[in-house]
């Protein structure tokens, strides 16, 4: 069973930049996809970015240019970099993990496909 925990979330002003992470356990990467998805009240949570075997990295239009995702193997840890952030990107953001099969290979936002997640860790981005 995975399991994760998000840290790295804080109030930061529009413009500035924050790292999140993601630590894993009871998994290693390789057999798993992983993505960030971030949710505000009263929308439906939506995807962030993945990342997928051998690399493969996928992100969300929004995402593009100012996110990146990577993962730290050696500590089973995958983070979040999110530079030029805007007040729009105020949301919880939850980590999410799901066995590399057919769906995500196809789909990575998939959040039915993702069998394990985080508590989520609170971003603010203020004016």
């Amino acid at each position: 069973q995975v399991q994760l925990a998000e840290s790295g979330g804080g109030s930061v002003q529009a413009g500035g930049s924050l790292t999140l992470s993601c630590a894993a356990t009871g998994a290693t990467h390789e057999n798993y996809y992983m993505a960030w998805f971030r949710q505000t009240p009263g929308k439906a949570r939506e995807a962030v970015a993945a990342l997928g075997r051998e690399g493969r990295t996928t992100y969300n239009r929004f995402a593009q240019d100012r996110f990146t995702i990577t993962k730290d193997s050696t500590k089973n840890t995958l983070f979040l970099r999110m530079t030029s952030l805007q007040p729009d990107d105020s949301a919880v953001y939850y980590c999410a993990a799901g066995p590399a099969e057919q769906r995500l290979e196809h789909f990575p936002f998939m959040a039915g496909a993702y069998d394990a997640w985080g508590q989520g860790t609170q971003v603010i981005v203020s004016e």
